[in-house]
């Protein structure tokens, strides 16, 4: 035997047979590991399977699941499924749209654009109707959009760089994670990013900012607990200029128990802002939390009479069914969503994009609807 062992021919044929046994158990092990992405979520667990409908698999089309599924937008489809487009059909959906949480101007001019196609009797089915209704949709997106200024952090003034930003928004609604994924994000891109922590009078809204700064690879300003904000965002901006950092983004407190004194606040944040950089902020963006439904937009009309707002980000859209409240925000205060979040990650902070959103947001009804008629 230990001569066998030592013979060319019996040794290259132990090798060969070692490697196929080798090569046979990594295929067995790759098999396995891929099981669970193959196999199929029991009936009415997860979402449809990717191939079914792949351009609303996104974040953002699995982000408003719960809106499409047991919001308005459910509502309209059970709605407009009937074969019978009449009279009848225009008082519920005047209904429906009335008692959701799109805002009462909103649902106004939503059911007039369907009355006038219907008397031009350009709409002979329950899809076109919810076609006509992402028109009209995507219609007061892109007319928000154009009366603002595009944010851009090459627009700086005179004095050039930092680009100012100041966060907005009441306790709760996501400001400070906010301000955590906009710098992670364009720290990414390269940019200098500096956080001032403004929210001097949450005890936790320094400290969380501190760990997002850590994250986000972004440098900090903090005061005292109790300090003024004022003079913490002062000296955020004035560090931003001397150090040549891209971007200074800034925090604020958001009681809402006292509105008069948080709005006096607000007002002397922006004063002081000034003074540190004449044509700061460049942006004023307000966090809502899209969970509140109509009082996000009760919200925002109480920030927008104190100061001047130039961009909205809508938080939390993953963990509730009144996403349509983003119509109702653009529609009453003529102010443009900036970015949506649909998830805990960096990356479900999202740049708001108009066609996106009322494809996510329609399309599948208009696919049903289209089916049953």
């Amino acid at each position: 035997m230990d001569n066998l062992l030592h013979e060319p021919t019996t040794l290259a044929a132990i090798g060969a047979v070692a490697i196929v046994l080798v090569l046979l158990l990594y295929f067995m092990l790759r098999k396995q590991s891929s099981l669970p992405s193959d196999v199929s979520p029991e009936p009415g667990v997860g979402t449809a399977p990717v191939a079914a409908h792949p351009p609303r698999q996104s974040a953002l089309g699995a982000g408003l699941q719960k809106t499409r599924s047991s919001g308005f937008i459910a509502r309209l489809g059970g709605l407009v499924g009937r074969k019978v487009i009449d009279e009848q059909l225009l008082v519920e959906l005047e209904e429906v749209l009335f008692t959701s949480d799109i805002g009462a101007r909103t649902a106004d001019r939503l059911l007039r654009r369907v009355k006038e196609r219907l008397a031009r009797k350009e709409l002979g089915s329950g899809a076109a109707v919810l076609q006509a209704l992402k028109d009209e949709a995507r219609a007061i997106f892109v007319a928000t959009a154009e009366k603002s200024t595009p944010l851009d952090l090459a627009r700086v003034g005179e004095r050039g760089k930092p680009f100012v930003l100041l966060v907005i928004g009441v306790n709760g609604a996501g400001k400070t994670t906010t301000i955590g994924k906009l710098g992670a994000k364009w720290r990414d891109a390269g940019k200098r990013v500096l956080f001032a922590a403004g929210d001097t009078f949450r005890a936790a809204a320094a400290e969380q900012l501190a760990v997002w700064s850590e994250r986000a690879g972004a440098d900090l300003v903090r005061g005292k607990e109790g300090a003024d904000p004022s003079a913490v965002i002062f000296d955020g901006i004035r560090r931003g200029i001397a150090d040549g950092h891209d971007v200074v983004i800034a925090d604020t407190a958001g009681r809402l128990q006292t509105k008069t004194e948080l709005m006096q606040e607000l007002e002397k944040v922006r004063r002081v802002i000034k003074k540190a950089m004449p044509d700061a902020p460049h942006e004023t963006l307000l966090v809502l939390d899209a969970t509140n439904g109509q009082n996000a937009i009760s919200q925002a009309t109480l920030f927008k009479e104190a100061v001047q707002v130039t961009g909205i980000v809508l938080t939390k859209l993953d963990g509730t069914a009144k996403g349509g409240v983003i119509l109702g925000i653009c529609e009453e205060l003529g102010v443009p969503v900036r970015f949506v979040g649909v998830g805990e990650q960096v990356d479900d902070l999202r740049a708001f994009d108009p066609d996106e959103f009322v494809s996510a947001l329609f399309d599948d009804a208009i696919e049903e609807a289209g089916r049953t008629s």
